[in-house]
């Protein structure tokens, strides 16, 4: 990535788990990232993450990666390494980031990563720049601000990502 200081730096990024809490176990078995820079996608870094938890039903119907899915995908501490690679000198961006940052936290604390990137949460932005929404899911954001159906699959990290590295850059720009 470019190291020049007055480049701004972003990677918005999206996970999928094998259910909602961290704290009692829950891991992140997808991770897909945008890179942008200066405005403009620069690259995009997307893994599945062989985890040693098993998938729950309820995130299974959210995302359906099955567990059979993650077999060959590679280990976390392989994945996470590269992520934090991927992600130097940026800000993290992501839609609803308290989720998404408090599993990433919980995968570079076990794997001794560090993880001290700023974080900005497209969906506390959209609550406050568009009030008047029905609600701020990812999807219905994107539809306020580009006016069609995204024809990408819902809730896999990477398409997730691409839908959340548009809105950034549309929320940026305002």
């Amino acid at each position: 990535m470019n190291r020049d200081p007055t480049v701004r730096k972003y990677v918005i990024f999206d996970i999928e788990t094998t259910g909602i809490y961290p704290l009692r176990g829950d891991r992140i078995i997808e991770i897909g990232a945008v890179a942008v820079r200066d405005g403009a996608v620069d690259c995009e870094f997307h893994s599945l993450i062989n985890v040693p938890r098993r998938i729950s039903r309820p995130a299974q119907r959210v995302h359906g990666i099955t567990n059979g899915d993650l077999q060959n995908a590679p280990m976390p501490e392989q994945v996470f390494s590269e992520f934090q690679n991927f992600t130097r000198g940026c800000t993290l961006v992501a839609h609803n980031a308290v989720f998404d940052m408090s599993f990433l936290r919980h995968e570079f604390q076990r794997h001794r990563l560090i993880l001290n990137h700023k974080s900005i949460c497209t969906l506390k932005l959209s609550r406050r720049m568009f009030p008047d929404l029905p609600d701020h899911k990812l999807q219905t954001v994107h539809r306020h601000l580009y006016k069609t159906e995204q024809n990408q699959q819902r809730h896999r990290a990477l398409d997730d990502a691409r839908m959340t590295a548009e809105i950034w850059r549309e929320m940026e720009g305002k």
